[in-house]
């Protein structure tokens, strides 16, 4: 049982590092596929909003990495799209792969995985891995909050309802592919993010968006909790918003000095791809953000700690 536990808490923190990670540069990811190779566990699939989408190698290879090697495929892969959302439209404004064409993709990989090794290893692959699934802050920053269509279809208490159907619908169709095991990352502080200070000309954490973040997660996790057991899933939570709230109040206790801005560039405006060529913080393990919206591999670590202290109680290993 010590090795199990040991096997899901070695993947798990890899994936945390890397979620939602367009933050990432060679210089804040651990290497740790040595650390994966030394486990017993079979696979590892990322879904939502990651760098993996865009050519980050260090944790499992993107699916659509034209240098991908049939081995790679034995110990999974991710379909993240960064700027994805659990909203379909989200990602057609980021121009994108959606959750669904993502999912599309893990139907094609499971193709291959069979053609490789045979249904009944690809099966049991499959059924074996662990499902990473981190989406939604763009849902609200880059969709709800910025373009009219949402926002005029919905309320955000009935947008909150609809992405979480979204979600819902989507877990579903993972399970009908194999799916068994499962981590759902939830929104961090959205009102303690660099750019939303920056746009509400503010230095404190806004509350209108921090509700929003906190009441969101409160409905997923409920709905987590009826529809994985009417599913025979194992899954945990990983509350986000309360680890990075905490952050945010007791920064030192931690070890960082930095929270209202990131490490690249300006700290305040810039993320994502407009942080590439920029200058970056001497001391970035003092800072809790990367970039505008991004926390750093520091933070993303504290995040993983906190995830896997909760692992027993779940069920999950």
């Amino acid at each position: 049982m010590g090795v199990i536990i040991s096997m899901w808490v070695t993947m798990v923190v890899m994936v945390l590092l890397a979620v939602g990670a367009l933050h990432a540069q060679a210089i804040d990811i651990p290497k740790l596929r040595d650390i994966a190779a030394k486990s017993n566990m079979t696979s590892l699939y990322v879904f939502g909003d990651s760098a993996e989408a865009i050519g980050y190698t260090k944790v499992v290879r993107p699916f659509l990495d034209p240098s991908i090697q049939k081995v790679d495929l034995l110990h999974g892969v991710s379909f993240a799209s960064g700027g994805s959302g659990y909203d379909d439209l989200t990602a057609n404004f980021s121009q994108v792969l959606s959750f669904g064409h993502q999912l599309e993709y893990f139907k094609n990989y499971k193709v291959k995985l069979t053609q490789l090794v045979g249904d009944k290893q690809a099966a049991e692959i499959v059924k074996n891995g662990l499902y990473i699934v981190h989406m939604g802050t763009n849902d609200f920053l880059e969709n709800y909050f910025v373009e009219p269509t949402r926002s005029e279809q919905f309320t955000v208490e009935q947008y909150q309802t609809y992405l979480i159907s979204c979600m819902s619908r989507y877990i579903q169709a993972m399970h009908e592919l194999g799916a068994r095991r499962l981590v759902v990352v939830g929104l961090q502080a959205l009102g303690c993010i660099p750019l939303v200070k920056t746009l509400k000309d503010t230095t404190e954490c806004d509350p209108t968006y921090n509700s929003v973040a906190f009441s969101f997660n409160t409905k997923m996790k409920k709905k987590l909790a009826t529809l994985t057991a009417s599913l025979g899933m194992k899954h945990i939570f990983v509350d986000a918003y309360s680890i990075t709230a905490n952050v945010i109040k007791n920064p030192t206790r931690y070890g960082f000095k930095v929270t209202s801005k990131g490490c690249c560039g300006t700290g305040t405006v810039e993320f994502g791809p407009t942080c590439r060529g920029l200058s970056t913080c001497a001391n970035r393990t003092e800072y809790m953000f990367w970039d505008a919206v991004h926390p750093t591999e520091k933070m993303h670590k504290i995040i993983a700690d906190e995830a896997i202290r909760g692992f027993s109680s779940t069920g999950l290993v």
